[in-house]
């Protein structure tokens, strides 16, 4: 059965797909989401968040930008980037509690990406909750 982070993991794979030039990523989600077996609710947060993520990109990336310490955005692994900015989303823009964000990227991070890569996102991830929290 699907579960949330299915949701959150088809939301970074369609953003991944879109970063390496598949232009038709977008258009294919919804068929990424039935081959997942990703209904319901699950499927509607799913595509709230591709679609939130999208709408605020630019300013997503920005805050990745300023987080980096002698760190360039275009070298960042390109799955870690797809994490931060779903990660980003939802502690900035939704009402899921930051915590549950933070824990969610690490656990899909240990999942597609390097080992440090858990703890590079967890402390950018824990920095921009820590501002949004104070900026409430």
């Amino acid at each position: 059965m699907a579960t949330i982070t299915h949701a959150r993991e088809a939301v970074i794979q369609t953003l991944y797909a879109k970063e390496l030039g598949n232009d038709d990523a977008i258009n294919q989600f919804d068929e990424l989401l039935k081959e997942r077996k990703i209904k319901g609710q699950k499927a509607e947060f799913a595509k709230k968040l591709l679609n939130g993520i999208l709408e605020h990109i630019n300013e997503i990336d920005e805050i990745i930008k300023n987080h980096l310490i002698d760190w360039s955005f275009d070298r960042l692994d390109k799955v870690d980037k797809q994490i931060l900015r779903t990660g980003i989303y939802e502690i900035k823009y939704t009402d899921t509690p930051y915590q549950i964000v933070i824990d969610e990227a690490v656990k899909i991070a240990k999942n597609f990406s390097e080992d440090k890569s858990k703890n590079f996102i967890n402390g950018i991830l824990d920095k921009v909750a820590k501002e949004v929290r104070e900026n409430k």
